[in-house]
């Protein structure tokens, strides 16, 4: 008897940025086997898409679906800061820094509703030595779910990294 369950109804997610931004591939810049968040383009999870604006800031558009759900129709904060530690890490590589977040500090605003999409801004906001320090947000509009701060280390003797190795 086959108990096989095939998935035919995939849900049509729109992640457009906005008209301004352009397409970027920012998890190629560490590997296949770093797409926590980004990894399944097609599954009830997450589903991201990566974008730099006007500023070459990395912008990201993100949908919480029925998979990160914590409060009863709302994504888990465990979600919501996995998205961050993503997108933000990612931001330091964008900008040239091979990194490892070191702490993630997470202040979450507003309930997330599940199948919402939501954009992550990201902004690289200092370098000091091996120290790069990474904000974001997320937010639908005016509406903030959560902003981040993030504390990333630069990777040593990584190509990428040694961009730090200078300083510190």
């Amino acid at each position: 008897m086959d108990t096989t369950i095939a998935k035919t109804d995939v849900m049509e997610v729109d992640l457009h940025g906005e008209s301004d931004w352009s397409s970027f591939d920012a998890p190629a810049l560490v590997g296949n086997s770093l797409r926590f968040i980004s990894g399944d383009p097609h599954g009830e999870r997450f589903r991201v898409r990566y974008y730099r604006d006007a500023a070459q800031q990395l912008k990201a558009r993100v949908w919480f679906g029925p998979e990160t759900e914590g409060p009863p129709g709302h994504a888990h904060g465990g979600a919501i800061a996995a998205v961050l530690d993503e997108v933000l890490g990612l931001s330091a590589w964008a900008a040239g820094h091979a990194v490892v977040v070191a702490n993630l500090n997470v202040s979450f605003r507003n309930l997330v509703p599940l199948k919402t999409v939501v954009t992550v801004d990201s902004q690289v906001v200092s370098v000091a030595g091996r120290k790069v320090l990474v904000t974001g947000r997320v937010c639908n509009g005016s509406a903030v779910f959560a902003e981040a701060e993030c504390l990333c280390i630069a990777i040593r003797h990584h190509p990428a990294g040694d961009k730090n190795e200078e300083t510190g």
